[in-house]
């Protein structure tokens, strides 16, 4: 099963992509706490629209309460990984899968991510940016996990027209 953890995430309209997204993958959302908003925050809420109610969440006080819960494979994403998201083998879909993203101004701590050097990767980019946008960041790495997994369990055709809405 894949997992979205989000470590300690400062801007609601982020995690609210971040949680459409999540509802479109079928994917749980952990999220850590300090909290930068409340669950509850109107921008989260509008960001998430008509979907927060089919988020599948759960928070946590601290990353120790995180990991004290959930047991699996935890992938951390920094710009100082040396290895592509790309290099990882996702296609055990029945393994619990983490891939955790840090807070927006600083990231996941240090001390944390030396501890995890073999499972620190990083998404491939310009010397023209730090860093993307944590919620772009996230739908690339949980599609690439999704494409391993021969996107079992999502829709491959359009269920609301048909499948045949552009032939017609």
């Amino acid at each position: 099963m894949n997992n979205i953890v989000l470590y300690e995430p400062e801007i609601p309209q982020n995690t609210g992509n971040i949680m459409r997204t999540c509802v479109a993958t079928n994917t749980k959302l952990h999220l850590i706490k300090p909290l930068g908003f409340k669950i509850d925050d109107k921008n989260l809420k509008r960001c998430g629209v008509n979907y927060i109610d089919k988020l599948d969440y759960e928070v946590y006080e601290n990353f120790a309460d995180f990991k004290s819960k959930n047991i699996g494979t935890y992938y951390y994403f920094t710009r100082y990984g040396k290895k592509p998201h790309t290099s990882f083998d996702y296609s055990k879909s029945k393994e619990n899968i983490y891939f955790i993203f840090g807070k927006e101004s600083t990231g996941i701590p240090k001390e944390l991510l030396k501890e995890n050097l073999d499972y620190c990767m990083r998404i491939p980019m310009t010397a023209n940016v730090r860093a993307l946008n944590v919620s772009n960041s996230v739908a690339i790495v949980i599609y690439e996990a999704l494409r391993q997994q021969s996107y079992e369990g999502l829709l491959q055709e359009e269920p609301h027209k048909g499948s045949n809405y552009l032939e017609e």
